[in-house]
């Protein structure tokens, strides 16, 4: 670089005289001289090569006037006309600029004066400054590894299973006086119940549904002068389904039903048992589809089964009941069983539809309805229970169940036809 701004000096110190000698006699050859002063001023510029390597920074700077357009620097005369030749800035970049002023003043674009309107002039820019970077093999620091804390793993498998229940315990008591004018009996009964849900969904292909309903009541009135207290609500139900998914709503599904109750079943007045635990005792087998309910904004849920191929076993456990303190009767016929038989196998086909309608938002309508035939014979239930809430722990229910049965002895006022109501209040608890 300095190589070539001694180059540049060169040039601008022979321009005058290129000028002179255009301007001058055409008919003298002043090329020898010209050639002349050239070898002078190289060997002039060569001698002081080394003396740039130490120019200060503000004569570094400088040396952009070469660079910059032609502009008129007031310390440029003032060099020319000072005594002492060795003034402020470079005496070679000063005399290169003294005469391209005196011979092409043409050339000149502005003035110094007008670059400080507009900003610093070069001569007031600080020189860059150089630092001296030394270069030095220097590894980078291994970075410092933390030691491993113990992480404790815990791994958790899904969990499929859902687990749900409800239960409640409710009475009901009505007092008449021997002397109401309508007559009438006093009367207390009392009714609990209780049902959990054990349920499997893998939430890809198979579905297990486990329901287990126990229900258990009392009642005692003042006329039945035999049983102090009678069963009136006596179940033991539990229902357990495996599905395999068809469609979105749809399951292949094999559907075990099995049911009894808990203790004697008495009539006021009456020493005879007309049923008892494990007599009768069903067991049911379906095998069919699944339907699975979701309608009304998921507010009416349940299932829907369809088993056309189906098995119903019942088996009665207690051979006879008392009629009276000396006479006997065989139980097993009042169940549809022949005499001196325990069991019946009878093959068909059954439908199960298991719903719950939450119609608002304290009142709830829960409906079972099941039917078998094995085409000689039909059996058809339909349970109903309103529940109407009061609070968290109150409630009210209303329960109807309707039953057909052509398996049992025809009544003369109800046909085949079976009826059953109540209506009770007390606690509720859900979980």
């Amino acid at each position: 670089m300095k190589r070539f701004y001694s180059f540049a000096l060169i040039v601008l110190a022979a321009l005058p005289m290129w000028g002179q000698t255009r301007k001058g006699v055409a008919n003298v050859d002043t090329m020898p001289k010209v050639v002349r002063q050239y070898q002078d001023s190289l060997m002039s510029y060569k001698a002081k090569l080394d003396s740039l390597q130490n120019i200060d920074n503000q004569n570094n700077a400088l040396f952009s006037r070469l660079f910059l357009p032609v502009t008129y620097y007031n310390d440029v005369s003032h060099n020319a006309l000072s005594l002492n030749q060795n003034g402020v800035g470079n005496y070679n970049l000063n005399t290169a600029l003294m005469n391209l002023y005196l011979t092409r003043p043409d050339l000149v674009a502005g003035t110094e004066d007008e670059l400080k309107k507009i900003g610093a002039t070069p001569a007031q820019i600080e020189a860059a400054k150089n630092t001296k970077v030394e270069l030095v093999e220097k590894k980078a620091e291994k970075p410092v590894e933390p030691e491993p804390a113990p992480v404790e793993v815990v791994v958790k498998k899904p969990n499929f299973w859902t687990f749900k229940g409800d239960g409640y315990l409710q009475f009901l008591q009505n007092y008449v006086s021997g002397n109401w004018y309508k007559g009438g009996e006093s009367n207390y009964s009392m009714l609990s119940s209780l049902t959990l849900e054990a349920n499997y969904d893998n939430k890809s292909k198979w579905k297990w549904d486990n329901k287990l309903e126990m229900k258990l009541g009392f009642q005692t009135s003042r006329s039945d002068s035999v049983n102090r207290f009678k069963a009136n609500e006596d179940l033991i139900r539990f229902t357990s389904k495996v599905g395999l998914q068809a469609t979105k709503h749809w399951y292949y599904t094999l559907q075990l039903l099995a049911y009894t109750q808990f203790t004697r079943g008495l009539k006021s007045n009456d020493r005879r048992t007309y049923s008892d635990f494990m007599s009768p005792f069903n067991l049911n087998l379906g095998l069919g589809m699944d339907y699975k309910v979701e309608w009304l904004n998921k507010k009416l849920t349940g299932t829907v089964n369809i088993s056309p191929l189906a098995v119903n076993y019942r088996y009665v456990d207690r051979r006879i009941f008392r009629k009276n303190d000396t006479e006997f009767q065989w139980f097993p016929s009042r169940h549809g069983l022949d005499d001196q038989k325990h069991s019946l196998t009878d093959f068909g086909s059954q439908f199960t539809i298991d719903l719950l309608w939450k119609i608002a938002e304290n009142i709830k309508w829960k409906t079972r309805m099941y039917g078998f035939t094995s085409y000689k014979r039909v059996q058809y239930e339909w349970e109903n229970t309103f529940t109407f809430q009061f609070n968290k722990y109150i409630s009210s229910n209303i329960f109807v169940y309707p039953r057909f049965d052509d398996n049992t002895a025809r009544d003369g006022h109800h046909g085949y036809w079976q009826f059953k109501e109540y209506v009770s209040i007390g606690f509720n608890y859900s979980f």
